[in-house]
């Protein structure tokens, strides 16, 4: 066991916990899990597992993930969400490391997944984020969305061998819900920033989106899985500054 805590902020994820859960076994002595509201059957399967279920409320990503990372019992902190499970070799990298520098921030590779599917290209074919980090002297800021990790002055960046494996696309409707609500949350936070939504943003942008992740990120290579990786980044994109200039009229 090491010590560190694995923290995951959730809601209605019963399709997947138990897969997330089941990959951190044997990893930690310290598992919370925060649920903001699940009305599924998400509960009953996080209590199966050795892990402290804590319940509260929903304050955007980045001010919730700091409420729940604040109840860990370690400073060293792991933070994944509930549709993400750490692979084998990760596991094996997390369980030989030796924690001896606050300013040290470590990066993992992720594997994104369309149902069984690999994604090798496009927006997400090569994608990493820095998820374990000391609290002490990182946290998140306090986004709604596309929150970000406050670094350290100096922090040391460095890459974890190993992988976490991210399912987040249950089927296309489940999918295109997530985008409506991240595309309402981004218009928000981009209203507050007094960001414009002008005609290029409005008619061009998500175009622009399905063209680089399907063509110049090469995203095709993917198949099927790729077309609808990128079409979906494009109707995030359409969305969001659609609702954002519903919100700049409104505001008139």
């Amino acid at each position: 066991m090491q010590s560190f805590s694995v923290v995951i902020i959730c809601k209605n994820e019963q399709a997947i916990i138990s897969k997330t859960l089941e990959s951190l076994e044997g990893l930690t002595d310290d598992i919370v899990i925060y649920d903001n509201g699940s009305t599924d059957n998400t509960i009953e399967k996080i209590k199966k597992f050795n892990v402290r279920l804590c319940q509260g409320s929903w304050e955007g990503f980045g001010k919730t993930k700091n409420k729940a990372i604040a109840l860990a019992n370690h400073d060293w902190i792991l933070n994944l969400d509930a549709d993400e499970a750490i692979g084998d070799e990760l596991k094996t990298t997390l369980l030989q490391m030796r924690f001896d520098d606050e300013k040290t921030v470590y990066s993992i590779s992720f594997r994104n997944f369309i149902g069984d599917k690999l994604l090798r290209y496009g927006d997400w074919g090569k994608d990493q984020h820095i998820r374990l980090f000391n609290r002490k002297t990182t946290l998140w800021n306090e986004a709604d969305v596309h929150e970000e990790l406050i670094l350290p002055a100096h922090a040391s960046v460095k890459e974890l061998k190993g992988y976490v494996m991210h399912r987040t696309w249950r089927d296309t409707e489940d999918y295109k819900y997530k985008m409506e609500r991240y595309a309402m949350l981004g218009a928000e936070k981009y209203f507050r920033q007094r960001k414009k939504a002008g005609w290029i943003k409005r008619n061009l942008s998500h175009r622009f989106s399905f063209f680089r992740s399907y063509i110049l990120k090469r995203g095709f290579l993917d198949g099927k899985a790729g077309w609808l990786c990128a079409k979906m980044i494009a109707y995030y994109t359409k969305l969001k500054y659609q609702k954002l200039n519903e919100l700049i009229k409104k505001q008139k």
